[in-house]
């Protein structure tokens, strides 16, 4: 990947459904050309896919919530794709620890928040521990993926 690639890929995580003459235009390049660089940066598996970054609150999803679970080893994989399965869980990663979630929700409430938690997290004796933090504000957010 070279320059030209990297100013490509900046153009299109900030508008994903910018059109070939655009990103021409802003590069300095055909459209031809610039046709050709996404194709191949699709092609090479650099650019996985176009989406769109959608605002949760403006669907209602207000309350952000991330939580860290340590669970049982022998019970990572069953708990991380039960967790993954749920609607309100938006991202999940397993940690290098082996042991450890790190989960992003997306609620309308409180209370729904809570029913999601009653339900799915508490009562489990293969979840150790669980640390909750609940987003006051966003200062930086990663641009070009699925915010919901």
């Amino acid at each position: 990947m070279n320059k030209l690639d990297s100013a490509l890929l900046n153009i299109l995580v900030k508008d994903g459904r910018a059109s070939f003459a655009d990103i021409a235009r802003q590069l300095g390049i055909s459209r031809a050309h610039a046709r050709g660089r996404v194709q191949a940066l699709v092609d090479s598996g650099v650019i996985e896919l176009f989406s769109a970054v959608v605002n949760p609150e403006k669907l209602g999803k207000v309350i952000s919530t991330f939580i860290d679970l340590r669970v049982a080893p022998a019970a990572l994989e069953t708990v991380s794709q039960e967790l993954a399965d749920c609607p309100e869980v938006v991202s999940l990663y397993v940690m290098s620890d082996l042991q450890s979630l790190h989960i992003h929700t997306l609620t309308d409430s409180y209370e729904t928040f809570d029913a999601f938690v009653r339900q799915r997290i508490f009562n489990r004796p293969e979840i150790l521990s669980v640390d909750c933090k609940t987003l006051m504000s966003r200062v930086k957010n990663r641009r070009g993926g699925a915010r919901l």
